[in-house]
C-alpha cells in the first residue's frame, strides 16, 4: 500500500471530474476558495482576541486573571457538554425543508443550553466551595445569562451549510469584534475581571441580535422525537469524548489553584490563550471544509486529499506560531505585559510547543464525524484523559507549574498517537511520522537562526528582540516557500480560480 512519501512521487493521472455547487463553482474550488479566505480572516479575529488576553493582563493582577480564568474553565468547559454535534449533524442532514431543518436544529440547540444553564446554576456555588472563593458566583451567573444570546447566533449554521462563508464570517465577526472594544475600554476604566466578564457578556448578545436579524428563516421552536433521536444518536460519542475533556482543564486549574493560589490560577489562564487561540484557528478550517467533506464522504481519495492538505495548511502557520511563543516568551513578558508576570514565562514556552505539536492531524474527528461515525472521539477522549491523570497531575502536584507544562507534553504525544492510529485506518499508508516531520522542518532553521543571533548578543533589549522576531518570521517564510510552494500555488490558485490539483491512481497527491 502506498505511503504518503510515494503519493508525493507519484505520477499524474486524469483529473477526477469534482462535484458542482449550485453557483456553478466546483465543490472543490468553493470549498478551498473558503477554506483560504475564511482562514485568512478568521485568524485576524482570533489574533484580536489573543491580544485582547495578553493586553488585558497588564491591567490585571495575577489573582485578577485568575478569577477570569476560573470562570471561563467552570462554564466554558461545561458548555462543551451541549455544544457537541449539533451543529454538525444540521449541515449533515438533507431533508427537504431546509427551513424546518434549522427550526429543529434551534430547538435543541436551545434545549441543550437550558439544561446548561440549569446546570451552572447548580455547579457555581459548589465550584466556589471547591475553589474557596465566593466572588466567582456573581460573574458566574453573569456569564450564565449568555447562554440564550448563544443559541440566538445559530442563523449562522444556515449559511456555513450552504457555504455562503462571507455572510458567517460576518456574523461571526461581531462578537469578538465588540467583547474587544468593551473589555479593553472597562480595563482601562479600571474594573478589573469585571471587564472580561461584561465584554463577554456584551460581544455574544451583540452577536446574538445581529444573527437573528440577518437569519433567512423565522426563529421558532420546533422539536419531534425522531429528529431528538438522530441528533442524541450522532452525539452521544462526542458526548463521552467531551465529558472526558472538560475533566481536563477544570481539574488542572482546581489542583493549580488549591496548590499553589489564584496567581497560579492566572499564569495558567494566560499560558492557556495561546492553545485557545490556535485551537479556534484549527476549529475554522475545519468548520469551513466540513460542508465539502460531508458531499464527499464515500470518496476516500476526497477525503484523504482534503485532510492532507487542510492539515498542511494550517502547519505552515501552527508550527511557527507555536514556536515562536517559545522562543520569544521572555520577551514578551519583559517588553509587553510586564515583570509580574515572569512566572508565566516557562509555562508559555512549553504550551507554545504544546500548541505546535497539537496542530498535527488535529482535524481528524470531522472526518470521521462525516462518515457517520463518531465511536472513535469516545476512545480518544477517555485515554487523552487518562494520561493527563497519570501525568499532568502528579507533576503538578510535585513540582509546581513547570511540573505541569511537562505533564501536559506528555498528554500531547499520547493524544498524538491516539489521532494516528485512527487516521491509518482511515488511510491505510498514511504515515504520521512523514506528515509532522514536513510540517516541523520550515520552523527548523528559523529557530537555529534566531537561536545564533541570541547567543551573538546576550545582552537583550527591545530593538534587538524584535530584530530576532524578523529574522524568525523571514526565514520561516523563505523555508516554507521553498518547501510548500507547490500547495501555496494551488491555494492561491484556488482564491483566483485557476487551481489545478493533482491526483494519483487510487489516492490523491498529497503535495497538490
Amino acid at each position: 500500500m502506498a505511503n504518503e512519501a510515494q503519493l508525493l512521487e507519484a505520477p499524474e493521472a486524469p483529473q477526477l471530474e469534482p462535484a458542482v455547487s449550485g453557483d456553478g463553482q466546483s465543490l472543490r474550488t468553493r470549498a478551498a476558495r473558503g477554506t483560504v479566505i475564511n482562514a485568512a480572516f478568521m485568524v485576524l479575529l482570533q489574533t484580536i482576541g489573543l491580544l485582547k488576553g495578553f493586553i488585558i493582563a497588564a491591567f490585571l493582577t495575577r489573582s485578577e486573571y485568575g478569577v477570569w480564568g476560573i470562570l471561563v474553565i467552570t462554564i466554558g468547559t461545561l458548555g462543551w457538554l451541549k455544544d457537541v454535534g449539533i451543529s454538525d449533524k444540521y449541515v449533515q442532514q438533507d431533508e427537504h425543508d431546509q427551513e424546518v431543518a434549522y427550526q429543529k436544529a434551534f430547538t435543541i440547540d436551545l434545549i441543550s443550553n437550558a439544561g446548561l444553564f440549569l446546570l451552572v446554576l447548580v455547579a457555581l456555588p459548589l465550584f466556589a466551595l471547591a475553589y474557596g472563593d465566593w466572588k466567582l458566583v456573581i460573574p458566574g451567573l453573569v456569564i450564565n445569562a449568555t447562554l440564550l444570546g448563544q443559541s440566538l447566533k445559530t442563523p449562522s449554521w444556515i449559511f456555513y451549510r450552504e457555504m455562503r462563508y462571507g455572510r458567517q464570517r460576518l456574523l461571526d465577526a461581531v462578537d469578538p469584534l465588540v467583547s474587544f472594544a468593551v473589555t479593553i475600554g472597562l480595563a482601562i476604566a479600571g474594573l478589573g475581571y469585571w471587564a472580561l466578564v461584561l465584554g463577554f457578556f456584551a460581544g455574544v448578545y451583540a452577536g446574538a441580535i445581529a444573527a437573528v436579524i440577518a437569519s433567512p428563516y423565522p426563529i421558532a421552536l420546533r422539536f419531534d422525537r425522531r429528529t431528538g433521536r438522530e441528533y442524541f444518536g450522532f452525539s452521544w460519542p462526542l458526548i463521552v469524548a467531551s465529558s472526558s475533556g472538560i475533566l481536563v482543564p477544570q481539574v488542572g486549574m482546581l489542583v493549580a489553584t488549591r496548590k499553589l493560589g489564584l496567581g497560579a490560577a492566572g499564569v495558567l489562564s494566560l499560558a492557556g490563550t495561546v492553545g485557545v487561540y490556535t485551537n479556534k484557528i484549527d476549529e475554522l478550517v475545519t468548520w469551513t471544509l466540513y460542508p465539502a467533506i460531508c458531499r464527499v464522504k464515500d470518496r476516500t481519495e476526497l477525503l484523504f486529499e482534503a485532510f492532507v492538505k487542510s492539515n498542511r495548511l494550517a502547519l505552515m502557520w501552527g508550527v511557527p506560531f507555536g514556536v515562536g511563543i517559545a522562543l520569544f516568551a521572555s520577551e514578551l513578558v519583559h517588553f509587553g505585559i510586564g515583570d509580574r508576570w515572569r512566572p508565566a514565562i516557562g509555562l508559555l514556552e512549553v504550551f507554545g510547543l504544546v500548541a505546535a505539536i497539537n496542530h498535527i492531524g488535529f482535524n481528524w474527528m470531522s472526518f470521521f464525524g462525516a462518515r457517520g461515525n463518531t465511536r472513535p472521539m469516545a476512545v480518544f477522549g477517555p485515554v487523552v484523559l487518562l494520561a493527563f491523570l497519570v501525568f499532568a497531575v502528579p507533576l503538578l502536584l510535585l513540582y509546581g507549574l513547570m511540573g505541569f507544562g511537562a505533564g501536559m507534553a506528555a498528554m500531547t504525544l499520547v493524544a498524538l498517537g491516539v489521532r494516528s492510529y485512527y487516521l491509518t485506518k482511515l488511510f491505510p499508508g498514511f504515515q504520521m511520522l512523514v506528515h509532522a516531520m514536513r510540517a516541523i522542518a520550515p520552523t527548523v532553521p528559523a529557530a537555529a537562526v534566531t537561536l545564533a543571533l541570541r547567543a551573538a548578543a546576550p545582552a537583550r533589549s527591545l530593538a534587538w528582540a524584535l530584530t530576532e522576531l524578523a529574522v524568525y518570521l523571514l526565514v520561516t517564510v523563505v523555508a516554507t516557500w521553498l518547501l510548500e510552494r507547490d500547495l501555496l500555488r494551488e491555494a492561491v490558485g484556488y482564491v483566483h480560480g485557476r487551481a489545478r490539483p493533482r491526483f494519483v491512481t487510487g489516492r490523491i497527491a498529497a503535495d497538490g
